[in-house]
């Protein structure tokens, strides 16, 4: 009998690391699930590397611009890592409960720059580009980099959401024992 996908590709533990990104464990790779899952194809994981650092740590959106859109591009993804994962740094970067759970429902519910930036994903995902209309209310308050950033960032969540719905991928244990002891209140 075949195993299943989410067996197939389990994250990766430390004694079964591949020898070739060996230097990657101790990094952002071996911190989370979704990298060790990644670390079945190592020479993706390693050219991961480069984009990885503009998206998370470089972009010009900053820490609660990007969590926004890396919220709704999990929303509408359908991947509850991805939101789970992030309601977690959504929180450390200072957005309370009631703002990350209106980027779960539609865009009547959210602040009106929340709502231009969920506007933009939505039209990523429903389009597959931004409206003209939408897009000068995103570079009036992001920039042209930002709005260039925006796009980035959901291609990049959308490959890992698609990673981790395929296979499956379990919550990292840290961030699932947070959210028991601190639940989303919405």
């Amino acid at each position: 009998m075949t195993q299943p996908p989410n067996e197939r590709y389990a994250p990766i533990t430390d004694d079964a690391w591949p020898a070739e990104i060996a230097d990657m464990l101790l990094g952002f790779a071996g911190g989370l699930n979704v990298y060790r899952t990644m670390a079945h194809h190592p020479a993706l994981l390693s050219a991961w590397t480069n984009l990885r650092e503009h998206v998370v740590n470089q972009t010009t959106l900053g820490a609660v611009c990007s969590e926004v859109v890396i919220l709704r591009t999990g929303t509408r993804l359908g991947s509850p890592y991805e939101w789970h994962q992030h309601i977690i740094r959504a929180r450390k970067c200072g957005m309370d409960d009631r703002r990350i759970a209106s980027l779960g429902g539609p865009t009547t519910g959210m602040s009106p720059n929340d709502a231009i930036i969920a506007s933009a994903v939505d039209e990523l995902f429903a389009d597959h580009k931004i409206s003209a209309q939408t897009e000068a209310a995103l570079r009036a308050l992001t920039g042209k980099h930002g709005v260039m950033d925006v796009i980035a960032t959901v291609g990049f969540y959308s490959t890992l959401g698609y990673i981790l719905n395929t296979f499956e991928t379990p919550l990292d244990q840290d961030i699932a024992a947070q959210l028991r002891a601190d639940p989303l209140i919405t």
